[in-house]
């Protein structure tokens, strides 16, 4: 079993950074794969980032490549989403999600066996 904790959305403006944070957890955190998800208003779900259970490899959306980073920490169990020029359309509440690492990268939230509770994120123009 795996529960996670997201942190540090909030209300920025467009061009502003924010870092989401995702605590987890477990004392084998690295066997989980984690996905970012975000869902806006009036949309379905969609993947924004993922990264291996090492933290080696890691997977973007075309919509925040070169704008968003993911990362982890294991020793501390915590997985981090650094969102940077950030746009109105960025709007969303952001989920993290850990699933089995043979899906590391996955874009199905149907591949995600856990979630957070989700945090907001809100970009003015």
């Amino acid at each position: 079993q795996v529960q996670l904790v997201e942190s540090g959305g909030g209300l920025v403006q467009a061009g502003a950074s924010l870092r989401l944070s995702c605590a987890a957890s477990g004392r084998t955190f690295s066997r989980y794969a984690v996905g970012w998800f975000r869902q806006a208003p009036g949309k379905e779900r969609e993947f924004v980032v993922g990264i291996s259970g090492s933290g080696y490899i890691r997977y973007y959306a075309d919509s925040v490549k070169g704008r968003f980073a993911i990362s982890r920490d294991n020793a501390k169990n915590m997985v981090y989403l650094q969102m940077n020029s950030l746009k109105p359309e960025d709007t969303a509440v952001y989920y993290c999600a850990a699933g089995d690492l043979r899906y590391s990268g996955s874009r199905s939230g149907d591949n995600y066996d856990y979630w957070g509770q989700g945090t907001q994120v809100t970009v003015s123009s």
